[in-house]
């Protein structure tokens, strides 16, 4: 049973010691960082000109939903790699093929579901 838990413990270990590192070097960086805060400092920095108007601007929410779906859709692509050298193996053949079609399906489902939507319309 002791065998079982070592390795436990050298994950558990491992998480504490990096936790530690993380808490030492926020504190060493809190602790040494010089703080002098002037009202140029408080500015709003946009590439070296002035700023102008406030310092909140809003942001079109349609880059973030492309963004995600490209994400999305390249994330799951990378799934088909796998299943196509899985497919070549003995005995998976049927079960990958029926497998990657209902993944798919799902990628499918999801990009006719994002076009009704309306969320592929470049406004």
């Amino acid at each position: 049973m002791p065998d079982y838990f070592h390795g436990y413990t050298v994950v558990g270990l491992v998480a504490v010691v990096g936790v530690l590192f993380v808490t030492v070097a926020f504190v060493a960086g809190h602790l040494l960082r010089p703080s002098v805060p002037t009202p140029e400092k408080l500015l709003v920095y946009e590439c070296g000109v002035d700023p102008v108007g406030e310092g909140w601007a809003h942001t079109q929410v349609r880059y973030y939903i492309y963004a995600f779906l490209y994400v999305i859709f390249a994330v799951d692509s990378v799934f088909l790699f796998p299943w196509a050298t899985v497919f070549a193996a003995d005995g998976f053949g049927a079960a990958t093929l029926v497998e990657m079609f209902v993944f798919l399906g799902f990628l499918s489902v999801g990009l006719l579901y994002a076009w009704r939507k309306g969320v592929l319309t470049w406004t």
